[in-house]
């Protein structure tokens, strides 16, 4: 900020980042949190294998130890009646009751070993369900953040928005009339003031013939002189036109369009015009009429101008929300990726489809004509 002066663009970027940084936080908690789902489920499943290992465990041992009383007895009663038994037998009675004491010695470890793993299981596992309600916690928290930050705070600062509104607004509209002034003064430079500069050098040459050749010559050069007054009008209206056509706000869209398309068919001979309308006209916003006007405008302008076309199909297709209109020539057509960008028409066309929250498709090829559709939705005139 400088003085008094209020830097949008700044306070803009900043908001953005406020924005963007809770929203990244959110979804780092989200994955944060799924993450723990995942894990939470997996210990979850571990800890029931556990607990049914040590169901195992404990009635493995219960029998081992069955068999382990058993096989002491069984020891005792060998080792007390010495010269009754065998070597052999003694030695069996003994080797049983040391492998079920082993056994049952593995046993009891491997119990303690599982009991310690469930209980570790169920600390993680608690510890896992405070993290998932304390992430929920903060995306919630985070939620209400984000809704003031992109809500409330916003209407706080509604002077702002409309201070900055106003000044892109100023903005464009002067460099609309410069651009508009500019577009202007080379057509009248080229056009109606080029040929009424002729008109006087031609009136000079019919005084000169007049004086020299007779009344004859001069009526010749009068004719002449005739046909370019009425070129240089014709010039005039067409500036006149394409400034702002009347008929649109009088007749409608489709009545003006016919009337516009016969006059350039007619300036431009050799090149042959079809229209068609299909659906219920209607009368929609001005300002949509006026855009769908000069989409159609700049589409036949670039095709007869720098297409070099021939044949031109203009076809409107209204629908209840929208209307489609297609542009299409037998031209030389253009490569898009080389030419788009670098189109004043085309970016102004972009410019006007996207202020009318339309669609724009441009389909061309070097040499196979050009393909010109748009999608506008429909806003009747109230």
């Amino acid at each position: 900020m400088s003085g008094n002066r209020v830097d949008i663009k700044s306070l803009d970027y900043i908001f953005s980042q406020m924005v963007d940084t809770m929203d990244q936080s959110k979804n780092d908690i989200f994955i944060i949190s799924e993450q723990s789902r995942q894990s939470f489920e997996q210990m979850k499943k571990e800890l029931e294998i556990v607990r049914e290992n040590i169901a195992l465990v404990i009635i493995e041992g219960d029998l081992l130890e069955e068999k382990t009383r058993y096989s002491r007895t069984r020891l005792a009663d060998v080792s007390k009646h010495f010269n009754t038994f065998s070597e052999v037998q003694v030695r069996e009675a003994y080797e049983l009751a040391n492998n079920l004491q082993i056994k049952l010695s593995i046993n009891r470890t491997e119990e303690k070993q599982l009991r310690e793993r469930r209980d570790d299981l169920e600390r993680r596992l608690q510890g896992l369900l405070e993290t998932i309600q304390r992430a929920d916690q903060l995306v919630t928290q985070v939620n209400v953040v984000m809704n003031y930050l992109t809500s409330d705070l916003k209407n706080v600062g509604q002077a702002l928005e409309t201070a900055k509104l106003k000044q892109d607004f100023s903005l464009k509209i002067i460099q609309a009339q410069e651009e508009e002034r500019k577009r202007l003064s080379r057509e009248i430079h080229d056009g109606p003031a080029q040929m009424m500069a002729n008109v006087l050098l031609r009136s000079d040459l019919i005084e000169r013939t007049y004086r020299e050749k007779g009344v004859e010559k001069a009526f010749e050069e009068l004719a002449d002189l005739k046909v370019m007054v009425r070129n240089a009008l014709s010039e005039v209206r067409r500036i006149i036109y394409d400034l702002r056509p009347m008929a649109l706000d009088d007749l409608g869209l489709i009545p003006t369009l016919k009337k516009y398309l016969m006059t350039i068919e007619e300036y431009n001979m050799g090149c042959e015009i079809h229209f068609n309308s299909m659906g219920e006209d209607r009368r929609i916003i001005s300002n949509y009429e006026v855009a769908i006007f000069r989409l159609v405008q700049e589409s036949v302008t670039n095709a007869t101008k720098h297409g070099k076309c021939t044949q031109i199909w203009v076809k409107v297709e209204w629908r209840n929300d929208a209307v489609n209109i297609l542009v299409k020539d037998n031209g030389s057509g253009f490569d898009p990726t080389l030419v788009q960008d670098s189109s004043f028409g085309l970016l102004g066309m972009r410019e006007r489809i996207d202020l009318i929250k339309g669609e724009m498709t441009v389909t061309s090829s070097p040499g196979k004509g050009t393909t010109m559709m748009f999608r506008i939705p429909l806003i009747e005139e109230k």
